[in-house]
């Protein structure tokens, strides 16, 4: 696929024309990167905006114990990075791959140019910022005040809406592969602990489990859903 095509594909670039696209294309390089590479630490940040072309990123954090926790995973069409006073938050986090990547970079100065040239492409970047603060507020806030099964439910739920699901056998199965152990990243808790909680929530049909995967009962998601949406 050249890159021109892929690049339509990122719901942000929706809003631009062929002609944009393809100067979009001019200013992308592409990298490749196997499973579990490391992409960034917060000692060798760069500026810059990444967009994933294929293949899914974990972002973490380590705590001065060397405990990890998992911010966020990304998927195909989802940015990362940090270009000037434009953030995403990813400055002081650990990237890694979680399969075969391939990243584009867009080039710092003709990209910050092609912002100006295109305000509706900003606007629809300033979407994208909102709505990354918006999901960290709520993370944060199940974090801080929800029991386990209530941080395993928020973040299975939000993977789902961000990697995709689709209705098998009446559930929600999340389409991607998931360990216990990246779900315990996720929830800042132990693997053992979370497999407990895993099976418990398994017995009240909150969730059904396979071989690395989870689908979810679909009024998880609507419950998921209603709490995220705007008032």
């Amino acid at each position: 696929m050249n890159k021109i095509l892929y690049l339509s594909q990122f719901d942000l670039m929706s809003s631009l024309s062929e002609a944009d696209l393809i100067e979009m294309d001019s200013m992308t390089s592409i990298s490749s990167f196997p499973k579990q590479s490391t992409i960034q630490t917060p000692s060798t940040f760069t500026e810059g905006f990444y967009f994933i072309k294929r293949g899914k990123v974990r972002l973490y954090t380590l705590s001065p114990e060397g405990k990890q926790f998992t911010v966020d995973m990304l998927s195909e069409g989802h940015i990362f990075g940090e270009l000037n006073h434009i953030s995403l938050g990813t400055r002081d986090l650990y990237i890694e791959t979680m399969e075969t990547c391939d990243i584009c970079l867009m080039d710092r100065n003709r990209f910050e140019q092609f912002l100006i040239e295109h305000p509706a492409f900003m606007m629809r970047m300033m979407n994208v910022l909102s709505e990354r603060i918006k999901q960290m507020s709520e993370l944060t806030q199940t974090l801080a005040l929800g029991s386990l099964h209530d941080k395993i439910m928020h973040n299975l739920c939000r993977l789902a809406e961000q990697m995709g699901w689709e209705e098998k056998e009446g559930f929600c199965l999340i389409q991607c592969i998931i360990t216990h152990q990246e779900i315990a990243w996720m929830a800042g808790a132990s693997r053992e602990s979370v497999t407990v909680a895993m099976k418990e929530l398994s017995q009240t049909c909150r969730i059904r489990t396979s071989f690395k995967s989870v689908a979810l009962h679909p009024h998880e998601m609507m419950k998921f859903r209603k709490m995220a949406s705007p008032l």
